[in-house]
């Protein structure tokens, strides 16, 4: 698998529920030198943007499972967390990026905030996460 593939890869898993990191990748790519860094926050930022997405189909379903005994999401922290949501609105998407940005993308879905908005705002947040990421790599905001 190729540096880009793999970063792709734990940049997409890493937005998921699942629990990955891709900073590692993406630094370990930068710090090698082999590919632009204009390309790695351009993969970086895109698998992490279409991972969030699936949280965000995930909650697009939650209605279907959430009065499953098996669901790990009681109906009382799911009414808290729509509430938030709905008080702070789809700006809180721009903290997607952040360590309980998977939550905010799943429950912007049980929120059905118009798709084109989520991957919008998502797309940004992630966007200058890389980028600040990069900068700390290469040693510009130490």
């Amino acid at each position: 698998m190729t540096g880009l593939a793999m970063l792709f890869a734990a940049a997409f898993g890493a937005a998921t529920l699942l629990p990955l990191q891709s900073e590692i990748v993406f630094a370990a790519l930068q710090l090698q030198g082999e590919t632009p860094v204009g390309w790695l926050i351009v993969v970086a930022s895109l698998g992490n943007t279409l991972g969030a997405l699936v949280n965000y189909a995930l909650g697009r379903q939650v209605d279907r499972f959430s009065s499953r005994r098996w669901f790990p999401v009681k109906p009382q922290q799911m009414a808290r967390a729509q509430a938030w949501f709905a008080r702070w609105g789809v700006w809180t998407l721009l903290l997607s990026w952040a360590p309980l940005g998977d939550a905010v993308t799943l429950v912007a879905g049980a929120m059905r905030t118009p798709v084109w908005l989520f991957l919008l705002l998502v797309a940004i947040a992630k966007t200058l996460r890389y980028i600040a990421l990069a900068a700390l790599t290469a040693g510009l905001l130490a």
